[in-house]
């Protein structure tokens, strides 16, 4: 993975040193809060309901295991022992005393981490898929072009005050798994006949009040272009975006009331500026930052070794671990591990400091030192022999880092909602664990197969509720909490949003609600097929029916 040069490093450390001026400042009286503020949140420190709350990037869900036991130690020394990851790839701690922040920042510098635009109107964190350089199905690996783009969006200076924050998503392979089509710029790399690398340039999705799925506004750009291109996107969202409305600022609703084709024809005529520039990209320019890509030192496995068959026959519930939490790996012997961060009673995308210390030394003993974060809120060891991963499911049993859920019902995705955030109108966790407590019976989730649950805690959908199977909105009630539940979204190759299936419901209606439409797809289905099926062959329907049948909702 990518390693800092002292260009970086310095960059890094200077901004520490700034920012701990500015703490400096802020605390002895010098800056008032509405002038602190913008500071702050150029280095991922927002003050939420209770307390501060840091968020930490972590570039296309890459890490090292001395970042991650750094992670780990900033956990234990400035929080209350754990850390959430997001759906954006980072970590955020969320009880933060702002006199600490800078010696926080002083740490992570030091093992080649930030908070820098995790926050603010700019380009955010750029993710990619979570088996980027493993996957079979893999095309190109994003990573090289993404920390590309890192480094080029990295303190732009013409894109420091977009009208809105700006998120961009890359993937290489043949199925999405980067969420590509719900980002205000998406990515899709592939190869011509030529074997050539090119991308197709994806504008306008994005979730939140006015959920939009992204619109390809350019196919087979040869890779040279994929800078000036984008520049070129951006350049016009920062001129025509919307200043005087927040709430119609991003991309999504600048593309929407052009329409793609006249927003690519705006983009097009922009890049004529921009085309054979200074950004273009050289094979020298991709050598440089692809030397940090390079496959590991993978062994060549002989078939000899048959224990790891020997366990998926004795042992049922290993087999099953395998089956949800372990994917194929293009390196014959070698696997790629999903820890799951979603056992019961715990707040989806949390690792306690101990966990994150287990991880890291899970990754040196098994997986080059190396681990992903995806944006479903879980932890990837990416290249474990198929021969250690019964050893590595018995040690992550010890650290309840394996429920075999991967995928299913109880794999809930939610944003910290109402307990932390102050734009969240509800609380996600105690849906969440109210959900998983119902469905206990891992058997029967199992057999229910792929089901996704998203849950956020205000319009903002940090928890991506539009794009789940089964999607549930908190919504503020005359002061009260209550959720809209929507049914038959999807993320990947072919997102759409879900459905609101009707009125919304109270905290203590949820786990019943989500039975009967969980019921519901038990008693229609077919063999074999998935609820998103089921869901596509029967419409919403017989859902609704059955989740309103003895109730009259008191709100609309």
């Amino acid at each position: 993975m990518y390693q800092y040069d002292q260009y970086d490093q310095t960059i890094v450390d200077e901004r520490v040193a700034q920012y701990s001026d500015q703490v400096r400042r802020r605390l002895s009286g010098e800056l008032s809060e509405e002038e602190f503020r913008p500071l702050r949140l150029q280095n991922g420190l927002y003050y939420q309901r209770h307390a501060y709350m840091h968020r930490i990037a972590i570039p296309y869900g890459n890490l090292r295991s001395d970042q991650l036991r750094m992670l780990g130690t900033i956990a234990r020394e400035h929080d209350r022992g754990y850390g959430h990851f997001s759906t954006r790839s980072n970590i955020q701690y969320n009880w933060i005393k702002l006199e600490e922040t800078p010696e926080i920042l002083r740490k992570l510098a030091s093992v080649q981490m930030h908070g820098i635009q995790t926050s603010g109107n700019c380009i955010r964190n750029i993710t990619a898929d979570q088996f980027a350089g493993v996957a079979p199905d893999e095309i190109v690996d994003p990573r090289p072009w993404a920390e590309i783009l890192r480094q080029w969006s990295t303190f732009h200076p013409e894109f420091a005050w977009l009208p809105r924050k700006f998120k961009i998503a890359v993937s290489g392979t043949k199925e999405d798994r980067a969420a590509v089509q719900i980002h205000d710029l998406g990515v899709y790399l592939d190869r011509n006949e030529k074997g050539e690398i090119v991308a197709s340039i994806l504008a306008g999705g994005g979730l939140g009040r006015t959920p939009i799925v992204g619109a390809i506004i350019r196919r087979d750009l040869p890779w040279q272009h994929l800078l000036t291109y984008c520049e070129a996107v951006l350049r016009v969202y920062n001129r025509y975006g919307r200043r005087d409305n927040m709430y119609k600022a991003r991309i999504k609703i600048l593309v929407k009331a052009l329409s793609p084709a006249k927003f690519a024809e705006q983009v097009e005529e922009e890049w004529q500026h921009l085309k054979d520039g200074p950004s273009t990209l050289t094979q020298e320019e991709v050598d440089r930052v692809s030397q940090y890509f390079v496959p590991p030192a993978y062994e060549k496995i002989a078939d000899t070794d048959t224990s790891y068959e020997k366990h998926l026959l004795e042992n049922r519930a290993f087999a099953r671990w395998v089956e949800r939490n372990v994917r194929p790996h293009r390196v014959p012997g070698y696997s790629s591990v999903t820890l799951s961060l979603k056992p019961r009673n715990i707040a989806p995308g949390d690792a306690t400091d101990a966990q994150m210390e287990a991880v890291a030394d899970w990754a040196d003993e098994y997986s080059f030192g190396q681990i992903r974060v995806s944006h479903e809120q879980n932890l990837i060891l990416a290249d474990v022999k198929k021969r250690d991963l019964f050893a590595l499911w018995e040690k992550a049993k010890a650290q309840g880092f394996a429920t075999a859920n991967i995928g299913l019902l109880t794999d809930i995705i939610a944003c910290p909602g109402g307990d932390f955030c102050s734009l969240a109108n509800a609380k996600s966790i105690p849906i969440a664990l109210a959900i998983q407590e119902r469905f206990d019976n891992l058997d029967f989730v199992y057999d229910l197969g792929d089901l996704s649950v998203n849950i956020s805690g205000c319009m903002n959908s940090c928890g991506h509720h539009h794009v789940g199977n089964i999607g549930i909105l908190g919504v503020d009630k005359d002061g009260s909490e209550w959720y809209q539940v929507s049914l038959g979204g999807e993320q990947g190759n072919g997102a759409r949003l879900g459905r609101v299936i009707g009125p919304s419901f109270s905290a203590e209606e949820m786990p019943d609600v989500i039975q009967k439409v969980v019921d519901t797809f038990v008693e229609l289905r077919i063999e074999g097929e998935r609820f998103i099926d089921t869901y596509d062959r029967l419409g919403i329907a017989p859902f609704k029916e059955r989740v309103y049948a003895s109730r009259q909702p008191a709100h609309a």
